[in-house]
């Protein structure tokens, strides 16, 4: 019997040792509860026929029925939210990037066999997943009461501004912070900007290897360069720079130049890439001459980031509740005092191109 108000979840892997580490991370947590495992699709149906699940883990590679037609047969019959996991290799992260597109609401690493560390920043991660997936469903994140871990701040990475911001310049930088549903976000919202468009660093909560894959298939859809971010890539315009996964990216100046910093460093506000370490960076080393813009996604993430921002004068944005698939990173932001202005997300693109040309 599943206690009352738990998240029902449903493993699907064709692996025994996975579902059986799945269902200790996910058993680990006080807010989830495994309702069953299944080794395929057709078994996971028949479990579904008995009882529906909060949320579904999926794996996309199984014998019978791969993933992907599983995923799209849910979401044309009965949507249920799906996390699917994936070892994300070279090949299989193009495969995940379909499954964002056919309703995926996250894309988490399959859990190995490890360090304890590693271990534990998976647990963190999978059931972080499964929480934003079930608060995407119902579109509200007061569904489910997310407390949250004891974590790190941008301290552990970067530390805190201690003076005025630098003197303005014509030059200005956009930093954006994106999360659960970001995927598609950032689509609409890159999709907008002509190709002189001021230079643009973007984190996306993302597992190591998917943001290449991520970054490829918007530079094939966008007017502007779109690309994985790399150690010392110039921040120019007509060009947006995505965090890769696993790795913190922080924004750097040299002279008239910005570039960035990709590192290394501890997990900040439960992930890397962090908002607030992206955000802080922005503040230290852009001041006014940055811009803010933060997405859909669950937790608190960025919210501390765009405060210390908005402090260094730079001007922020919140991406509005109606258009998020989960509002906790934009409404903590809001409720700091922080955001100058709340919008959906098909008017973001234009309000930035609008504050950069100081119009």
């Amino acid at each position: 019997m599943i206690a009352k108000n738990k998240i029902k979840v449903l493993i699907v892997d064709d692996s025994a040792i996975v579902r059986q580490t799945m269902a200790d991370i996910l058993s680990s947590d006080p807010q989830i509860e495994v309702m069953g495992t299944a080794s395929d699709p057709f078994v996971a149906a028949k479990k579904i026929q008995d009882e529906v699940p909060d949320v579904i883990t999926l794996d996309v590679e199984m014998p019978r029925m791969d993933g992907l037609t599983f995923l799209k047969k849910i979401m044309s019959q009965h949507p249920i939210p799906v996390v699917m996991c994936s070892s994300l290799t070279e090949s299989g992260s193009e495969t995940a990037m379909k499954a964002m597109e056919f309703g995926a609401v996250e894309i988490i690493n399959k859990p190995r066999i490890g360090t304890k560390q590693f271990l534990e920043e998976a647990r963190v991660t999978i059931c972080d997943a499964v929480k934003a997936a079930a608060s995407a469903r119902l579109r509200r994140i007061s569904a489910i009461e997310h407390k949250i871990q004891p974590k790190l701040t941008a301290d552990a990475v970067l530390p805190k501004p201690t003076s005025k911001a630098m003197i303005q310049t014509t030059e200005k930088i956009v930093v954006v912070g994106a999360s659960t549903g970001g995927t598609e976000a950032l689509k609409v919202f890159l999709e907008d900007f002509p190709a002189d468009s001021p230079g643009i660093v973007i984190v996306q909560h993302m597992p190591e290897h998917f943001t290449a894959a991520f970054a490829k298939r918007l530079d094939g859809i966008c007017r502007i360069s779109i690309k994985e971010a790399a150690e010392n890539d110039t921040v120019i315009r007509g060009r947006a720079l995505i965090a890769p996964g696993n790795k913190h990216t922080l924004l750097k100046r040299s002279g008239a130049r910005y570039y960035v910093e990709v590192k290394d460093g501890p997990l900040v506000s439960r992930h890397r890439p962090s908002v607030d370490v992206l955000f802080r960076s922005a503040a230290r080393y852009a001041g006014k001459n940055a811009l803010g813009v933060i997405m859909t996604g669950m937790g608190d993430d960025g919210a501390r980031g765009m405060e210390e921002m908005k402090e260094a004068g730079a001007y922020t944005i919140a991406q509005d509740e109606a258009s998020c698939i989960v509002f906790g990173m934009p409404q903590e932001a809001i409720k700091r005092g922080c955001v100058d202005k709340i919008m959906p997300l098909d008017r973001i693109a234009k309000e930035v191109i609008r504050l950069c040309d100081g119009r």
